[in-house]
């Protein structure tokens, strides 16, 4: 039995962990393309784990950790920027103003996540249009690069390295558990996102604390924090499910498309007879 275990813990779960980036968030994006709407969906979540995955790749290369937690990082970072796309691609509607304007600064105002309370100095990943999120990607990674050329023979700078990237890593759940509170639902938030989290909290921790090969610390401690805030997540899935929030940016949509058809559709004039 222990043999078995040891077997699973070996060649198992590091293939498990390749490929939780697409078996976790593959769904998420064919949900937001299939209903043209990421409303629900924390846009918080692909900036968490961009920055915690880009600053992995810089940390392997002086921890030298397992390379599946490498590969799982590149990945990650190319699932992430596909969900981005998707996120901001498909921004809900605004119910104020005249007709179908976009309201770009509140692209998720249907969970009320971004509410004037919770407003962020510069608006910051709050931007009216997509390039800024590009744009803070790229320069965040080449000053990563910088500080690698410059610091990374340190032994204390690749320890910040890797409890900065694994700390914000962790805090990966935050942003969905206050949006779902404070939206009193889970619409909008995949299922099979939190099952695939769930498991791999329990195939990572598994593979942590059991691996042959020694497992920094920081991937432990870290590890230990987020599972206990998707074993959160679930108890307000249990709670909130995702049953239908009073959305009035949805029916504002449902509205505005009704009346768009029923011009299609409506005979025209004969001016003859006028």
């Amino acid at each position: 039995m222990s043999q078995l275990i040891r077997w699973t813990i070996t060649h198992v779960a590091p293939i498990f962990i390749v490929t939780s980036p697409v078996t976790s968030y593959a769904d998420q994006i064919y949900s937001i393309r299939r209903t043209r709407s990421s409303a629900g969906f924390s846009l918080d979540i692909p900036l968490i784990m961009l920055v915690s995955s880009i600053l992995k790749g810089f940390y392997w290369l002086s921890a030298r950790f397992e390379i599946s937690l490498l590969i799982q990082a590149m990945i990650m970072i190319v699932v992430q920027m596909l969900l981005l796309d998707s996120s901001l691609k498909y921004r809900n509607f605004s119910s104020s103003g005249s007709g179908a304007q976009r309201d770009l600064n509140k692209p998720f105002a249907g969970t009320q996540e971004l509410d004037s309370r919770w407003a962020r100095p510069y608006n910051f990943w709050q931007w009216r249009s997509a390039r800024p999120y590009w744009t803070f990607v790229a320069y965040y990674t080449i000053t990563l690069m910088a500080l690698q050329l410059l610091m990374g023979w340190s032994s204390w700078f690749s320890a910040m390295q890797g409890y900065i990237a694994l700390s914000v890593e962790a805090t990966l759940p935050l942003p969905q558990i206050l949006a779902n509170e404070r939206a009193q639902s889970c619409k909008g938030f995949r299922l099979s996102v939190l099952a695939n989290w769930l498991l791999g909290d329990a195939m990572k921790m598994t593979y942590f604390f059991l691996a042959a090969s020694p497992i920094p610390w920081a991937f432990k401690i870290c590890g230990l924090f987020q599972s206990a805030c998707d074993a959160y997540l679930g108890i307000q899935y249990w709670r909130y499910g995702a049953g239908k929030i009073g959305d009035p940016i949805q029916d504002t949509m449902v509205r505005e498309e009704s009346v768009e058809l029923s011009d299609k559709w409506k005979p025209a004039k004969d001016l003859r007879y006028q």
